[in-house]
């Protein structure tokens, strides 16, 4: 009974913040524009702030001028041609890394891929509503369903040196949830059937997100990103599953351009 309740222990303060992130989330998405921008800007920020510490815990002030920094040019570079801008986020976290005492890679290929996929979000926005809207609700029917099926259902372990907590049960049902809200697009959005298992191998780039934050903090030594969210850690730890997958579609979409192919 004791092993019952401590395994929803967290369930309460999860579900709080989980729905006031969300919240926001879709107040931001629904405005658009600046709003949007600026809310990414600001996860961006707090990201660096959590990798920077990630990385040297005694950084301090680096920490925070570096994600000032890199959370100002998310909205910076809108102004500016894209490959200038791109150099511009990715010198972000090479810099961090050349001045971290440890963790060095890990930091600068983290850094990077997250800062490109925080900023395709920005680009998805300006494309229309739907994009965006469908890659959050992917990340969120995945890890919900993952969540809960983990849970109840336990079993054999996905990857159990990395993340002990993921089972094969829940990354399964993470599967069958984005293929709902797959679904659910294709019946009342005009998507075409693809979007199914696109949605499913969107819901796995977003749990290696998952996986690669999850060796990170395991190699920092920690357990959470940082205590900015009560229940769920740091930003990091909660807009994880999202930076993968939207880095994925990210490539899909420049992969569907190079073939001639509409994205």
């Amino acid at each position: 009974m004791a092993g019952a309740t401590e395994r929803w222990s967290d369930l309460g303060t999860r579900v709080v913040s989980g729905v006031l992130i969300a919240v926001l989330g879709f107040l931001g998405v629904i405005a658009g524009g600046t709003a949007f921008a600026v809310l990414v800007a600001a996860a961006t920020g707090a990201m660096v702030w959590e990798l920077v510490r990630l990385a040297d815990p005694a950084a301090g002030g680096r920490a925070l001028i570096l994600g000032i920094l890199g959370g100002g040019l998310q909205v910076g570079v809108a102004a500016l041609e894209p490959g200038y801008g791109l150099v511009l986020l990715i010198a972000v976290p090479l810099v961090a890394a050349a001045m971290a005492s440890r963790l060095r890679l890990p930091l600068a290929v983290y850094g990077a891929a997250m800062m490109l996929a925080a900023w395709s979000l920005v680009l998805f926005r300006a494309g229309g509503v739907l994009g965006v809207l469908w890659i959050i609700l992917v990340v969120m029917a995945s890890d919900i369903a993952g969540y809960f099926a983990g849970r109840m259902l336990g079993g054999p372990k996905f990857w159990p040196r990395i993340s002990p907590k993921k089972t094969w049960s829940g990354t399964v049902a993470g599967w069958l949830g984005a293929a709902f809200v797959g679904g659910i697009f294709v019946a009342y959005a005009g998507a075409r059937p693809l979007l199914i298992p696109l949605s499913m191998l969107t819901a796995f780039a977003g749990q290696i997100g998952d996986i690669a934050e999850s060796a990170l903090k395991r190699a920092a030594g920690v357990k959470d990103s940082s205590s900015l969210i009560p229940g769920h850690g740091g930003v990091l730890d909660r807009l994880d599953a999202l930076l993968g997958a939207a880095l994925f579609v990210f490539v899909v979409r420049l992969a569907s351009v190079g073939l001639g192919v509409a994205p």
